[in-house]
């Protein structure tokens, strides 16, 4: 039989059948501990020393109230046998020490808890429990319910004895992380199997929040938080796409596929402000600037800050959301090695399809005749381009076969943790290669972490956390530069007649050039990027329930860029060249000390307090060069004193920034069910001119666990917790002004030549208005929310927010008196987000081998423009800001349809007018009169829709049997739009573009059904996207996308204990596998350029293996 055995369950058995009560002197431990309490109980004398020793209790709940008249001990490295001696004397209690467990017992009791059988002349009534995979559960308590202290514990095969119990009696089985279970004692029946299951609810887990943790059960702000297992065993490079659509409240937009440099666009509760709406990132309480490039099985947690009461206190970073990553961290106990490895192959998600040389130039050679024009193509050109017979001459080339190809990508961790009482250690190493989907997209990266926990004294402890992060990627370029936003561009708009290779070897080419010549000589722009992060924290105990922590940290990041451009011969005449390289180094350092005072007391057992204050100082460096040289004496050579010196040009760039804060929290709970939090951050950045340096940022929240009340007791046996919440709170934004340095300061330019007294001096000049008046943006939030847990298998969350940004820095045109030309950032913007936020669990085991779990999340926002520094609209190309209408929203003329002859497009125009100089024609777009008043012009233009989604949502749904489990994870997008430009279906060009197949359903006299306008030359027509912003090519871009397919199955213990081997799991992952939209060509639709010219993302399949030691 497999046995569930853990340290904490094994020392539970050994309380069960062990017959002394005399301590087990192969564990005994040595404390230190301190104690003067006058009338106590043994509840509050528990409580100190756990927390001043570390020491675990189990004990009857009765005991707790017990009274102790007086307790004082004051010991240092002494047994912690006989400083219980010196606590219990002259009282009842007795004790048993097993590990770093101590067992309690009232003596004055007649019946035992935990480690005595009952003596009774009544039945005996035996059992086993056993978890839902139908392990033996070691350890759990079993008691019978109203009679105080007749209770067992279960052994190593998980069986209890009960003697002297009654028919109709009822048993209560608990047991650390699983749901109580309550079985009767039915009349004639003395053998019981009882099955207890996971407690899913998590009413006591901890979640990771600013400066501190709370259990979430407490928690009266708006925190998401996202485990360990949600993010492992999946073949992803960054985190930010693991953590997509498994949150509300959380957008996340995939950039690029590109190795190395595949981050993701992130907002919390939507758009905050007009200018950088990135939220503040932390790992282990630091900013470190590699969120993506953390290896996902170092974290412990993510938790997602997304309200002013449970971000205020990071104030002016903290506008925009907060994400904290915490890591692992080692354990007292044995060794642990664990080791997370896996292989993938990868393709390319989304490609446009696109003409045949064949139907390409036959509709050319159409469009070209109905013109006036030749025919380019010759029937016998058709024919070849049709049966493929003359290769070179006539080629049918498929751009994208030379440029992409199978991605591979290998992900190996090794982690090691554990220790003792007084030193816990976790080191972690990590190894990523990757050969991307378009060629010469390389990337090789090597993650190192180490976090150490030691108890210097009694008082006194360290901390120390240390990560280091080498990231070496590639990607191709263009032999003029662009890298592989170029080559992807350029495979796409080069025509299939075109061919890669001629027959003499030499490359078919365009003006632009042969973007499969660019992969043949290994046109490359190389990346690195080397980030070391260090913390040293020290907490000092100073009293019962005081502590004060210094923690200092530094973080360093050095990228180095080279930009190789490699010249290109295509044949004997077309040339791109000569060789040229620029080389960008930046680094940046921040330096942060932090010191905090920590205040944590129950006072009379209902009234529980916590406070901080804290104190922080934070500085900022960044420098930059930049060289550049070309005309190197072969491609061979990639050394910048290579190039001709005569052709160097350099520059740089530097700057520091500063931060003082000061800040405060305070929590009071009364009996975990009346709860109030208070926050407070004042801030000072060197950004802004003295006198509008300081931000101050409150918040409160309170909640109300209504299920603790008296009056909710009769549903207590459905209702497990039922908790009401709201808060109000202010945050900012530095981090807008575009301007890094100094925005208030006005820019001087040194060198205008100047004539005073018949000479000619170097003088200065102001080139930049500024104002000293710019400061934060600020932002306001309040929301209100429930949290519900019922029927031990259901969780429901839900919170209404309202966001308003007010002061939102924005560009403001100089005004002419000035004499100068251009603008100057000011606070005078202001918008709203508000929305819903849903999130749903459910999780259950049908026996001992089904089990079955869902797990859903939906968020809707709103987006509103409320002021823009006094005018109503800005409009940017096909983009509006407009009050009323969401940020960025696309402003386009509206289609009515397609006119179906030449004389309607005539008499149309006759009426409404045409301000593109472009004829109406039969095929072309109907452009709507909009605003009614009888002509076209630009007012007729509408909004449309905005790139920001409206609503997102998740869905995992999971199910086990045995061995065995599966998971499946969807996400999406609703209300989301974007505009789509001619790259995209390609024009009618000639040699450089290739259109799409959507226009073989273009609109002819005989096809007046289609879904496309007519055919046109060059741009030659109001339908283009070039030429007439319209909603046909605003289109919709939701989706739904079955994000992960994970299929794993755990090898049985009577396996891998043969080997030393604890745990070991195979599985295989598929990533990005499906994707449904509604859009009429194969792109994908979460692109962020409606250009499709960003590196597409993957669709992988993965194998890995999981072994812990």
């Amino acid at each position: 039989m497999n046995k569930k055995v853990s340290i904490a369950t094994l020392s539970a058995f050994l309380v069960a059948t062990s017959p002394a009560m005399a301590v087990n002197e192969a564990n005994t431990l040595y404390v230190n501990l301190e104690l003067s309490l006058n009338r106590t109980t043994v509840g509050m004398v528990i409580q100190s020393i756990s927390q001043q020793t570390g020491y675990e209790f189990s004990y009857d709940e009765s005991i707790l109230s017990k009274e102790i008249s007086k307790v004082s001990v004051r010991v240092k490295n002494e047994h912690i046998e006989s400083v219980l001696k010196k606590v219990f004397k002259n009282t009842d209690i007795s004790y048993r020490i097993v590990d770093n467990r101590i067992f309690l017992q009232d003596n004055a009791k007649a019946k035992s808890v935990s480690f005595a059988s009952v003596q009774q002349t009544k039945r005996t009534i035996r059992g086993t429990v056993v978890d839902n995979t139908g392990l033996p559960v070691i350890g759990a308590n079993v008691i019978v319910k109203g009679s105080a202290g007749v209770g067992t514990v279960t052994n190593v095969d998980g069986d209890f004895t009960l003697e002297g119990i009654e028919d109709g009696a009822t048993l209560m089985i608990s047991y650390i992380g699983y749901v109580d279970q309550e079985v009767a004692v039915a009349k004639g029946k003395n053998d019981y199997k009882i099955t207890i299951h996971e407690d899913t609810q998590n009413l006591d887990e901890v979640v990771v929040v600013g400066y501190g943790t709370q259990t979430k059960v407490n928690l009266t702000g708006a925190v998401s938080t996202i485990g360990k297992d949600e993010l492992i065993n999946r073949p992803v490079t960054n985190v930010s796409s693991a953590l997509q659509g498994l949150t509300p409240g959380v957008t996340i937009t995939s950039g690029t596929g590109q190795p190395g440099s595949d981050g993701s666009t992130i907002r919390v509760r939507g758009v905050g402000t007009l200018n950088n709406a990135n939220p503040y990132i932390l790992v282990d309480g630091i900013e470190t600037g590699t969120f993506d490039s953390i290896d996902p099985n170092d974290i412990e947690s993510i938790s997602v800050l997304k309200d002013a009461a449970s971000a205020a206190i990071y104030g002016s970073k903290a506008a925009n959301g907060v994400i904290l990553v915490t890591t692992k961290r080692g354990k007292a106990g044995k060794a642990s090695v664990s080791y997370n490895g896996n292989v993938s192959f990868s393709n390319v998600s989304t490609l446009i399809d696109r003409l045949s040389s064949y139907d390409y130039a036959r509709l050319y050679n159409q469009l070209l005749t109905q013109d006036g024009a030749s025919p380019r193509f010759t029937d016998e050109d058709l024919r070849l381009f049709q049966d493929g017979t003359d290769p070179y001459g006539h080629p049918n080339t498929v751009w994208t076969d030379y440029i992409y190809r199978t991605g591979f990508m290998h992900k190996h961790n090794l982690n090691v943790s554990g220790g003792s009482e007084d030193v816990k250690y976790m080191a972690s190493a990590g190894f990523l290669g990757q050969e991307g989907t378009l060629q010469n997209s390389d990337r090789q990266q090597f993650n190192l972490r180490t976090n150490l926990d030691i108890k210097l004294s009694d008082k006194f402890t360290m901390r120390t956390n240390m990560a280091f992060i080498h990231n070496d990627y590639s990607e191709p370029n263009a032999s003029y530069g662009g890298g592989s936003t170029q080559l992807i561009r350029q495979s796409d708009r080069i025509a299939p007649w075109i061919p890669y290779k001629k027959e003499d070897g030499s490359y078919g080419s365009i003006s632009d050039g042969n973007p499969a010549a660019w992969v043949d000589i290994n046109s490359r722009k190389y990346h690195l990027q080397q980030n070391f992060s260090g913390v040293l924290a020290f907490d000092y105990h100073i009293i019962d329930g005081l502590t004060f922590t210094l923690q200092g940290a530094y973080v360093t990041d050095i990228k180095e860029t080279k930009d190789y451009r490699k010249e290109c011969w295509y044949d004997d005449v077309n040339y791109h060249g000569p060789d040229q390289l620029t080389e960008t180094i930046s680094r940046w350092s921040r330096y942060t000390l932090d010191a905090l005072l920590n205040y944590d007391k129950t006072f009379n057992q209902d009234h529980h307090f916590k406070a901080m204050a804290g104190y922080k100082i934070e500085k900022y460096d960044y420098r930059e060069l930049v060289a550049f040289r070309k005309s190197f004496p072969n491609s061979e050579v990639t050394d910048l004193n290579g190039g001709d010196s005569s052709t160097q040009t350099n520059s740089g760039y530097s700057r520091e920034l500063a931060l003082l804060s000061y800040f405060g929290r305070l929590n009071y709970d009364y009996k975990g069910k009346y709860l109030l939090e208070a926050n407070f951050r004042a801030d000072a950045s060197s950004r802004f001119a003295k006198g509008y340096r300081w931000g101050y940022f409150p918040s409160f929240s309170a909640g109300w666990r209504i299920s603790e009340e008296d009056f909710m007791e009769n549903t207590r046996g459905w209702l497990q917790s039922l908790k009401f919440r709201g808060s109000w709170g202010l945050l900012g934004n530095q981090d807008a002004v575009k301007d890094e340095y100094y925005p208030y300061l006005p820019t001087l330019y040194i060198g205008k030549n100047f004539p005073f007294g018949g000479t000619v001096h170097q003088g200065i000049t102001v080139v930049s208005h500024k104002v000293t008046t710019i400061s934060w943006e600020n932002s306001t939030n309040w929301g209100i929310g429930f949290d519900a847990n019922f029927l031990n298998e259901f969780m429901l969350s839900v919170e209404y927010y309202n966001r308003k940004t007010s002061d939102i820095i924005m560009d403001i045109p100089v005004s002419d008196t000035f004499g100068i030309s251009g603008t100057y950032q000011d606070n005078k913007g202001s918008l709203r987000n508000s929305g819903v936020e849903a999130s749903f669990a459910w999780n259950h085991s049908f026996n001992k081998d089904w089990r079955m779990g869902v797990n859903a999340n939906f968020s809707y926002n709103k987006n509103e423009l409320l002021d823009l520094a006094g005018v109503n609209e800005i409009i940017d190309g096909y983009t509006i800001n407009r009050i009323g209408e969401p940020y960025q929203s696309f402003y386009v003329y509206e289609v009515d349809g397609l006119f179906q002859s030449d004389e309607e497009a005539a008499a149309y125009e006759k009426q409404y007018g045409n301000p593109w100089s472009l004829p109406f024609k039969g095929g072309d777009f109907r452009i709507k009169d909009a605003d009614g008043d009888g002509k076209l012009t630009d007012k007729d233009r509408v909004v449309k829709g905005t790139q920001q989604p409206k609503t997102t949502f998740g869905l995992t749904l999971s199910a086990g049997w045995k061995n065995f489990d599966l998971s499946v994870f969807m996400q999406g997008v609703t209300g989301t739009n974007r505009y789509f430009s001619r790259d995209v279906v390609g024009s009618f060009i000639g040699d450089t573009s290739h259109p799409s197949t959507n226009w073989l359903d273009a609109w002819t006299p005989e096809n007046t059904n289609a879904e496309w306008p007519r055919l046109f030359l060059e741009e030659n027509s109001i339908s283009s996207p070039q030429r007439v912003n319209s909603s046909f090519w605003c289109m919709n871009t939701n989706y739904l996308r079955i994000k992960n397919v994970n299929f794993g199955y755990t090898l049985p213990k009577t396996w891998t204990s043969k080997l030393g081997i604890a745990n070991a799991k195979i599985y295989y992952t598929g990533e990005n596998l499906f994707t449904f939209d509604s859009l009429p060509f194969n792109a994908d639709p979460e692109s962020p350029s409606g250009n499709l010219d960003v590196y597409p993302i993957s669709r992988s399949h993965s194998f890995g293996i999981n072994v812990t030691f």
